[in-house]
């Protein structure tokens, strides 16, 4: 499951929406961090974060679509 975090109004994570289109990026959830206290605290400087649940890891702004391959599917 993925999670792309993000804020409302936020240049960079339509910038990373836009990417994640581009590279046709499976299904993910969008979570608004606006008004929850504990994610502002964990990526209020970080968003666009999006996360994989089950892998239990994160890829930060800026990402393009080479990266997001390499992330998705690191190298042994």
């Amino acid at each position: 499951m993925f999670i792309l975090y993000q804020r409302d109004d936020c240049q960079l994570c339509d910038q990373a929406l836009a990417v994640l289109a581009q590279a046709r990026f499976p299904d993910f959830d969008p979570v608004f961090i606006d008004g929850h206290p504990a994610l502002e605290r964990r990526y209020g400087a970080r968003v666009p974060v999006l996360r994989d649940a089950g892998a239990d890891c994160e890829l930060d702004w800026p990402f393009d679509a080479a990266a997001l391959a390499a992330w998705r599917h690191p190298d042994p």
